[in-house]
């Protein structure tokens, strides 16, 4: 059975457990629930990761490993992943952003900041960028989910069968709660001026557009209209699928390399 793109990319963002370099995290306390977290403090600016849906901050180790040691960097599990507690308010962007911020400065990690996002990360960090952007120094989205991702042919309940049952199955309870609220997220970046004043890479999967289906096209077209929402951004296509940060880790390192020469001019 040919599966479609969407299908794939799920099913490696949720079942995905290796990675070459294991981070060292550690614990800390906010509004008396535990943060799973690792940071790196080298310099300015910090580099602050976030994960896609279903993934831990495991995914980012080649390419913190992989920077130069100048950038101090910061990553962690959101509410419910590894270590982290479960939290009971709602996982949208509005929500899972102020808690990244509360983390940041309970860190004394003081802004701009690159923001690096991945897959529903990336919508994610949007939002950040979008609301905060005296905060940010650059942005960097990794085969990011666009704010209208869900919607049109790519809303689930056009999915076939096959598709909804498997990944319904592999849904844990955050990453379920979380992908609830993802219109709900993309209502929010959507509401917010696009950001200008800073620079945007968007770093997209070149593997998935050989693959065609009703799903397939429209997840592929909406890779390419990302850029629309961010008319200042340099796109680049990687020879990747969409686990960009584990398939090409130098990619990412590339971008934000080249954010921080930008930011600096």
């Amino acid at each position: 059975m040919k599966y479609n793109m969407i299908f794939l990319s799920i099913l490696i963002m949720i079942g995905f457990s290796g990675c070459s370099t294991v981070l060292e995290p550690k614990i800390t306390t906010v509004d008396e629930k535990n943060v799973e977290y690792f940071l790196k403090r080298n310099g300015s600016p910090t580099v602050v990761f976030e994960n896609g849906l279903g993934g831990t901050m495991k995914w980012w180790s080649d390419v913190i490993y992989g920077l130069d040691n100048n950038f101090s960097v910061f990553t962690y599990n959101r509410a419910g992943y590894g270590n982290s507690t479960s939290v009971s308010s709602e996982r949208d962007g509005e929500h899972i952003v102020e808690e990244l911020r509360a983390l940041l400065k309970r860190n004394k990690l003081s802004p701009p900041y690159i923001l690096v996002g991945h897959s529903l990360g990336g919508l994610y960090m949007q939002y950040y960028a979008r609301k905060y952007p005296e905060e940010v120094s650059g942005l960097v989205l990794v085969d990011s989910t666009h704010p209208n991702q869900f919607r049109g042919n790519g809303d689930p309940e056009n999915w076939p069968f096959l598709t909804k049952t498997v990944f319904n199955l592999l849904l844990s309870e955050t990453a379920e709660t979380e992908f609830d609220a993802i219109n709900k997220t993309g209502n929010e970046v959507l509401a917010l001026p696009t950001a200008t004043s800073m620079p945007i890479i968007i770093l997209s999967a070149l593997e998935p557009m050989s693959v065609h289906s009703e799903l397939a096209d429209d997840a592929n077209a909406k890779r390419i209209d990302l850029a629309n929402l961010y008319p200042n951004a340099e796109v680049i296509w990687v020879d990747s699928g969409h686990v960009i940060p584990y398939e090409k880790p130098e990619s990412v390192i590339e971008a934000i390399e080249s954010i921080h020469k930008r930011s600096i001019k």
